[in-house]
């Protein structure tokens, strides 16, 4: 039997990835430092198809929040469900691109800003999820 998920909260955490990424990766935050780590110039940060790169995101944000929602459950209290998030983000995404990286060889700072984004990311999702449990 599939858990019970509340899709208005999944969709405000798809709406708060994108929010999040919009200010993380601007030029008020790591715009720069991203791009310089991840070797792309302004012509290719800016280059593809922006559209279907949001909308793809968008529904990434989603999947990741509907699975997330179905892990934590109805029965979680808000702090518990942030702290799981914020675990989630560092202990699971962050530390999964950390093994990447490292065989990669990219650069330590890359990892930084990618793995934050994604802590403060699920850490958002647990906090949207437990909140409207």
């Amino acid at each position: 039997m599939m858990p019970e998920v509340n899709w208005v909260a999944v969709g405000l955490c798809g709406v708060s990835s994108l929010v999040l990424g919009g200010i993380w990766y601007s030029p008020m935050l790591f715009a720069k430092a991203w791009q310089r780590a991840a070797g792309l110039s302004d012509e290719q940060a800016h280059s593809g198809n922006m559209a279907m790169i949001f909308g793809l995101a968008f529904l990434l944000s989603l999947i990741a929040a509907a699975v997330f929602a179905m892990f934590l459950g109805k029965t979680m209290s808000l702090g518990a469900a942030t702290a799981a998030g914020f675990s989630a983000g560092l202990c699971w995404v962050a530390a999964s691109y950390g093994i990447s990286y490292l065989f990669e060889r990219l650069p330590l700072n890359l990892w930084l800003i990618n793995g934050g984004y994604h802590t403060v990311q699920f850490t958002l999702f647990g906090l949207i999820l437990g909140w409207m449990k």
